[in-house]
C-alpha cells in the first residue's frame, strides 16, 4: 500500500481542489488507494460516497450499482448529474480525456460544463477524479486541474505480489517454491520498473512455464522489461552480446567505464558517489563508438535501450514533447539500465534554426533537464561524428560525466582488431603476418579492418584452394579507400578540436615505434 500516494491525494481533496487528474495505467490499483484514502476519511468521521464512470457502464456507486435511473453513459450527462448531485461524493472518472480534444464533436460543451462546475464544487466536499494513461488537460481548464503521478509500487508491494504467487504455485503439488531469502530479494528488485499487474503476469508465466518458482525466474521478469520497451515504440530493446574483451584498444575509456560501473553500488552511495549519468564518444565513424554502447551493457549486465530521437517528433501539437517525456519514463522504470542515443547530432539537427517551429528546441530541452536532474540510474551513452551540429549546452559537465574521443586505431590498436576479427571466424591470428597487415593499414577505422578480414574471405573461398593467406589480407587492404584519405581534411579538423574538448578514448602510449612485435607476442599468447 503506497501511504504517501495516499495521504498526498487526501490532502487536496479536503483542501477542497475541484478536478484531480491521476496520471496511472493501474485502474485497479489506483481504485484500491482511493477507498483506502475514503476508509480512512470515514475512520476520522467525513465519509464521503465513491462513484465511478466508464464510457461502457456509466456512473455506478462503490457497489457497482447504477447510479441514477437515467442513462449515464454519455459523458455530458455524467457531469449533469455531478452537478445536481447533492451528496459529499467523489467522481472517479476513467479515460474521460478522449472527449475534451478538439477533435471530438462535444468537447465544447463538456469544457463548458466543466467550467460551470468547478466553482460550484470547491465547497461541496465534491471532488471529480480523472484517471487516465496520459496527461491530456484542455488549455481552458488547466488552471483548475490539479495533477497527481500515482508511483509505481515500492519494493514492499513487489514482495507481496511474491509471496501470493509462492502460495500460488505451493496450493500445486506438482510445482516447485525453491526461494531463499536472497532470491526472493532479487525477484523483487527485477521487479522495479514493472505495475503491479505486469509483475504479477511475469511472475504467474513462471509458475505456469517452469511448475515453481526459483531464483532462475528472474528471466522472466527481464523478459516482461523487454515487452514493456517494445511497447513503448520509441525505444528499442537491443541485445548486448559482446563485452569489452571484443573492443580492440580504446584502453582509457574501457577503464574509465570499469570504474563508474562500481559506482551502482549501494556501498558507493554510502561513500558519498552519485550514480554515473553518462559519457558522450565523439569521434571517427566506424571506429568502435556504437560497438562500445554494446559493449558497456553486456560488461555491466544492464539492458541496454536504444533510443532514436527521431521517432520522438510527431504531427500533432504538443505530442512530440509528450512522447519524449514518455520515453524517458520509460528508461527510469527499467532502470538500472544503458540508455544509447547513437548519432545524437543528427536526431537534434533543426534546433533554432529558421525550420524549427521551437518543436525541437522544446523536446531538446526536456532531454537536457531530464539528463541533468534524473534520480534514477540510467547511463546515457551518446554518439556523435559530427560535433559541428551539437549544441553547446549538451556538452557541460553535470549532464554527461565525460566526452572522449574515439580516433583512428593506432598500429598496436589494429593488431587487436584484426585478431579479434581473425578468431571471430575460427582464424588463429597466429598463423598470418600481423605485422605486414598492421603497416599496410595504417589510417584503417575499426570497421574498414572487419572488411578488410572479411573482403579477403570472399577472395580466399573464390579461389582453388580456399585457404585464408596473409596474401589475401594485403590485397584486401590495398584495394579498400579509408576514410582517412577521402575525407582527411574533416578528421583533422575533428582531431583539433577533440584536442581541447575531449580525453583521450586510446591509452596514451598505444602509439610505438614498433608494433609488429608488440602484435606478435600477442598472437602467439594467444590461444584460440
Amino acid at each position: 500500500m503506497n501511504q504517501a500516494f495516499v495521504n498526498d491525494l487526501g490532502i487536496y481533496i479536503r483542501a477542497g481542489y475541484p478536478i484531480v487528474t491521476i496520471v496511472s495505467s493501474e485502474e485497479d490499483r489506483t481504485r484500491e488507494l482511493v477507498e483506502e484514502m475514503l476508509r480512512q476519511e470515514k475512520e476520522a468521521g467525513r465519509a464521503r460516497k465513491l462513484f465511478v464512470w466508464t464510457i461502457s457502464r456509466g456512473l455506478v456507486d462503490a457497489r457497482d450499482r447504477p447510479a441514477s435511473k437515467e442513462d449515464t453513459r454519455p459523458p455530458e450527462r455524467a457531469l449533469a448529474f455531478v452537478a445536481r448531485c447533492g451528496e459529499e461524493a467523489l467522481f472517479l472518472f476513467k479515460d474521460f480525456h478522449p472527449y475534451l480534444k478538439d477533435a471530438s464533436p462535444g468537447a465544447a460543451l463538456l469544457i463548458r460544463q466543466l467550467r460551470d462546475l468547478v466553482p460550484e464544487m470547491k465547497g461541496s466536499r465534491r471532488t471529480l477524479l480523472w484517471l487516465s494513461p496520459l496527461l491530456q488537460i484542455p488549455p481552458e481548464l488547466q488552471k483548475d486541474v490539479t495533477v497527481v503521478d500515482l508511483p509505481l509500487p515500492a519494493e514492499s508491494e513487489y514482495r507481496q505480489v511474491v509471496e501470493q504467487a509462492m502460495a500460488q504455485a505451493r496450493a500445486n503439488p506438482a510445482a516447485t517454491v525453491a526461494l531463499d531469502e536472497d532470491a526472493i530479494d532479487a525477484i523483487v528488485k527485477a521487479c522495479r520498473g514493472l505495475t503491479r499487474s505486469e509483475a504479477e503476469n511475469a511472475l504467474y508465466k513462471a509458475v505456469v512455464s517452469r511448475h515453481g518458482l526459483t531464483g532462475k525466474d528472474v528471466r522472466s521478469i527481464l523478459d516482461e522489461k523487454e515487452q514493456i520497451i517494445r511497447k513503448s515504440g520509441i525505444l528499442e530493446y537491443t541485445a548486448a552480446v559482446e563485452d569489452f574483451s571484443g573492443v580492440g584498444g580504446l584502453g582509457q575509456l574501457k577503464r574509465w567505464l570499469k570504474q563508474r560501473n562500481e559506482g551502482f553500488s549501494q556501498k558507493a552511495r554510502d561513500f558519498g558517489l552519485p550514480n554515473p549519468r553518462g559519457v558522450m564518444l565523439v569521434g571517427v565513424p566506424g571506429c568502435g563508438k556504437s560497438l562500445c554502447a554494446k559493449a558497456v551493457a553486456s560488461e555491466w549486465q544492464k539492458p541496454l535501450l536504444k533510443f532514436d530521437l527521431g521517432r520522438v517528433f510527431a504531427g500533432l501539437v504538443g505530442e512530440s514533447e509528450e512522447r519524449m517525456r514518455r520515453a524517458l519514463s520509460v528508461a527510469e522504470n527499467v532502470a538500472p539500465c544503458v540508455l544509447w542515443i547513437d548519432e545524437m547530432e543528427k536526431g537534434l539537427a533543426g534546433i533554432g534554426g529558421a525550420g524549427d517551429s521551437g518543436v525541437a528546441t522544446r523536446v531538446f530541452g526536456t532531454l537536457l533537464t531530464w539528463m541533468e536532474e534524473k534520480t534514477q540510474p540510467v547511463f546515457v551513452v551518446a554518439t556523435a561524428n559530427n560535433i559541428d551540429l551539437l549544441p553547446p549546452e549538451l556538452l557541460r559537465k553535470g549532464r554527461m560525466d565525460e566526452i572522449f574521443f574515439v580516433g583512428l586505431p593506432a598500429a598496436r590498436d589494429r593488431a587487436d582488431i584484426l585478431m579479434i576479427h581473425l578468431a571471430r571466424r575460427q582464424r588463429a591470428p597466429a598463423d598470418f603476418d600481423i605485422p605486414a597487415v598492421v603497416h599496410a593499414t595504417e589510417g584503417f577505422s575499426g570497421a574498414e579492418l572487419e572488411e578488410v578480414v572479411v573482403d579477403a574471405l570472399y577472395e580466399a573461398y573464390s579461389s582453388s584452394g580456399r585457404t585464408l593467406k596473409t596474401e589475401h589480407l594485403l590485397g584486401s587492404a590495398r584495394e579498400i579507400i579509408p576514410l582517412s584519405r577521402s575525407r582527411s581534411r574533416d578528421i583533422e579538423t575533428l582531431r583539433q578540436w577533440a584536442a581541447i574538448h575531449c580525453r583521450m578514448a586510446a591509452e596514451s602510449g598505444e602509439q610505438e615505434n614498433d608494433p609488429g612485435s608488440a602484435a606478435n607476442r600477442r598472437a602467439r599468447a594467444l590461444d584460440i
